[in-house]
Parts: structure tokens; C-alpha cells; sequence
């Protein structure tokens, strides 16, 4: 059974830091791509930060590039997302989500949508000004 599992969610101070990790299991972690999106509330979910666990390659929403880092530990099967300075308005629901194909991530996080293979519950983050 695949399972993502998010934490490391809560209250943090605008210009802080935070790190939220994704526990994955069911599927081969190594040769997957694994995201982070977000959820605020009223708007629509969003692509935050991907990274390609068989070639390294990451990528950033403009939004957080700079601030926040994702990075994975195979040997835990746990990608991680540190937010540095965040801000209010990252203030929304974190989710962990995995698909076999980069190019296939690439195109849905472009295109907007979700249509990823395996998402995780979500884990709230709450940045204070």
C-alpha cells in the first residue's frame, strides 16, 4: 500500500523557519518524483517545490525560489521541504505528492492541475507576521 505522511506542520514567525518532511513507503522511493503543493484557504491547490529523486533535478515555484529548499534522504525514503523566511501568505495546507515521471510532474504542475500519482493527508503551516 503506497502511503505518504506528512508533519512537521504548525505555527511559525514570518522570517523563521520551518522544515516539513514526507514519509513515503508502498513504492520505489528512488525512482520517483516527489512534490510538495499547497492549499490556502479559498484558493486553488499549487505546485510548491518537485524534486527528481532518480536525477537530482529540482524545481521551485518563483513565489518560494530562494526560500524554501527540497531535498530527500533515500535511505529514510523522506523528502523534506525547509521553508526559510516565510512569509504570511505561504500560510496554508502542505501536501506530499509522488508520480513515476518527472516530465509527467513538469506538465501538471505547469498546466496548474493535480493529476499526480499518490498525494499524502496534508499538514498545516500557519505563518504570523
Amino acid at each position: 500500500e503506497v502511503q505518504l505522511v506528512e508533519s512537521g506542520g504548525g505555527l511559525v514567525q514570518a522570517g523563521g523557519s520551518l522544515t516539513l518532511s514526507c514519509v513515503a513507503s508502498g513504492f520505489a522511493f528512488d525512482d520517483y518524483t516527489l512534490c510538495w503543493f499547497r492549499q490556502a484557504p479559498g484558493k486553488k491547490r499549487e505546485g510548491v517545490s518537485c524534486i527528481d529523486n532518480s536525477e537530482g533535478t529540482t524545481w521551485y515555484a518563483d513565489s518560494v525560489k530562494g526560500r524554501f529548499t527540497i531535498s530527500s534522504d533515500k535511505a529514510k525514503s523522506t523528502t523534506y521541504l525547509r521553508m526559510n523566511s516565510p512569509k504570511p501568505e505561504d500560510t496554508a495546507v502542505y501536501y506530499c505528492a509522488a508520480d513515476n515521471s518527472w516530465l509527467h510532474t513538469v506538465v501538471v504542475v505547469a498546466a496548474g492541475t493535480d493529476e499526480l500519482g499518490y498525494w499524502g493527508k496534508g499538514t498545516l503551516v500557519t505563518v504570523s507576521s
